[in-house]
């Protein structure tokens, strides 16, 4: 399907809004690299300690809101457990599942970091915001492309 074409103003939203993400994005190298550690790092930390109601994560759950393939998560827990910043347990109720939890070290390392983060955040309100876009329909985006044709599949006798 095709829309509308993208005005001046859609493309120039965009690309402030692509500006300011790599921005924000430069500014996580440097303060990680400046503590020692990698963005990667960082955020694998985030997501442990930010996971919804607990204070550890799978590495299932970690690759999935890492974007990242298991394997490589794997290798990124052990490179920071090296550093002391996570452990692993196996789970008490599931002898299958590994926990990954942040040590006292970790935790204090993400603290630092993300009081940095969300004050840089904070300095960029206004700025680094979601652009508007006049000509998207909302079938046409991203986030609902999939319940799109699963609607259709529906609609046409799938499932």
């Amino acid at each position: 399907m095709r829309g509308q074409a993208l005005s001046k103003a859609d493309f120039e939203s965009l690309a402030h809004f692509r500006y300011q993400l790599r921005r924000f994005l430069r500014f996580s190298e440097e303060v990680t690299r400046r503590k020692g550690i990698t963005v990667l790092q960082y955020l694998l930390m985030l997501q442990i300690k930010g996971f919804p109601g607990r204070q550890w994560a799978t590495v299932g759950e970690l690759a999935e809101r890492l974007q990242a393939k298991h394997h490589g998560v794997v290798s990124l827990i052990s490179r920071c457990e090296a550093a002391g910043l996570v452990r692993r347990s196996i789970s008490g109720s599931d002898k299958r599942r590994v926990e990954v939890r942040l040590t006292k070290k970790g935790d204090r390392c993400l603290e630092h970091l993300a009081r940095l983060h969300r004050s840089e955040l904070v300095s960029l309100k206004g700025e680094f915001a979601v652009p508007f876009l006049t000509t998207f329909k909302p079938e046409l985006t991203p986030s609902n492309t999939a319940s799109h044709r699963s609607s259709a599949s529906r609609s046409r006798g799938g499932r």
